[in-house]
């Protein structure tokens, strides 16, 4: 039996598949890197170097609505509320929406119904927090909409930064800064790390590409009107923020991302939670990338091209990652030492790892602006392509191809699950 396997991997390791496999191995997240940072870097010599971080005075007011959809977040709801309420801006609204959470969420929202500018929408049944956030956003007054997730808390000169994009009409979305504020072990330090060179850099960059791929449900600010006429959220889908992002943007309307809105929000602390979060991340993004296939094909949806393109190809990638090195480790558990496999470091993994940790600074770099101490992170920073770029290669290779080949329904509606990292919900 041994000695059949034997054939076999050594065939697979001449052959011109395995080659082209390899060659992708590498090639790919040296080329998304380069791209990545030096998309990235021209957005910070556009936009970020050249604006203020002092507060705007506003030409106009337009009023808000600022809704913060909840289930089992008795833990953390009232200082989300709290930091709503505190925001330097003149003419808003506060809708929490309590999703049928069986815990004390709407007994600690209660009291802070005082304040005349914040309502509670107390919904009987878990629905979702795509339903939850339909109903509330027909309730809301406000032609601008801020959504913002249970456990994040807002700087109060949020509403300043992002309001003014709305000026121009063809405006319907704004993508704020998430950052992360419980920061206190390795695990939510590399996520701190992630979030800034991966999902930071990724956002500028995607900016000067023409498109965003997600308005994140941390933190985001639409225009009411639009999220109407895109048919507001899909019950059905993994990653609601996701889909509306390319609902608008399908319908031609203009996506921005602002470094200077920052919302500081609370991250996995245990592997069991994160696993669960990347999962659920990854089969959305399959969802997406099936549902809006027509990208591919249409000439009117262009911008997003580079947007399918790349979320493809980076599935590919982890499955291509996943394959090769599952080969290289039964052909080294074998006594057969592959081709391109190398228990040593060598040229090749050394660029890639240098290449990666560039990545990794210029993030760091750009983001220090909107928080200095995120450098504390930094010496954490080579366990990402290490460990941490692993696990999310098996999280996408596994849950992305789900959501991609499984059928759709759109209909039903996507619940929320107990995260034990808090009590407090999150999308399953």
């Amino acid at each position: 039996m041994t000695d059949f396997i034997l054939h076999w991997i050594r065939l697979i390791d001449e052959s011109a598949g395995y080659t082209a496999a390899l060659r992708f191995y590498g090639l790919y997240p040296l080329l998304t890197a380069v791209i990545w940072a030096t998309t990235a870097i021209a957005y910070y010599v556009r936009r970020d170097r050249r604006q203020s971080r002092s507060k705007p005075e506003l030409a106009a007011t337009p009023r808000v609505s600022i809704l913060i959809p909840a289930y089992c977040e008795e833990a953390v709801i009232a200082q989300a509320v709290e930091s709503a309420l505190q925001l330097d801006y003149p003419n808003f609204e506060v809708i929490v929406i309590n999703d049928g959470s069986p815990d004390g969420t709407r007994d600690r929202v209660v009291p802070y119904l005082r304040d005349s500018r914040l309502t509670l929408l107390d919904k009987p049944q878990n629905e979702g927090k795509s339903r939850g956030l339909n109903d509330a956003i027909e309730r809301a007054t406000g032609e601008l909409l801020l959504i913002m997730d249970a456990d994040a808390l807002p700087d109060p000169d949020v509403l300043r930064f992002m309001v003014p994009h709305f000026d121009n009409p063809r405006v319907a979305a704004v993508a704020g800064n998430a950052r992360v504020r419980n920061k206190n072990g390795v695990f939510t330090k590399i996520q701190a790390i992630e979030f800034t060179s991966i999902i930071s850099l990724l956002r500028r960059a995607q900016r000067v590409w023409g498109a965003i791929m997600c308005v994140s449900g941390v933190v985001g600010m639409f225009r009411k009107s639009v999220l109407i006429e895109a048919g507001l959220y899909t019950p059905g889908m993994a990653t609601e923020d996701i889909d509306l992002t390319w609902k608008i943007q399908k319908l031609g309307y203009d996506v921005r991302y602002e470094p200077r809105a920052l919302v500081w929000m609370i991250v996995p602390e245990s592997f069991q939670v994160w696993w669960a979060q990347r999962r659920r991340w990854a089969l959305g993004l399959g969802q997406v990338l099936r549902r809006h296939g027509n990208v591919m094909f249409s000439w009117k949806l262009r911008r997003m091209l580079p947007l399918y393109v790349e979320g493809l190809l980076s599935t590919i990638w982890a499955i291509d990652f996943v394959l090769v090195s599952l080969f290289w480790l039964v052909s080294y558990s074998l006594g057969h030492p592959p081709r391109g496999g190398s228990p040593f470091p060598n040229v090749w993994g050394m660029m890639l790892v240098t290449v990666c940790m560039l990545q990794l600074l210029c993030g760091v770099f750009i983001d220090s602006r909107y928080e200095p101490k995120i450098v504390r992170c930094l010496h954490l920073a080579p366990l990402y392509p290490l460990i941490y770029w692993m696990l999310l290669a098996f999280s996408t290779s596994i849950y992305t191809v789900r959501g991609l080949f499984q059928s759709l329904n759109l209909e039903r509606p996507t619940r929320w699950r107990i995260d034990h990292q808090y009590q407090g919900g999150s999308q399953s």
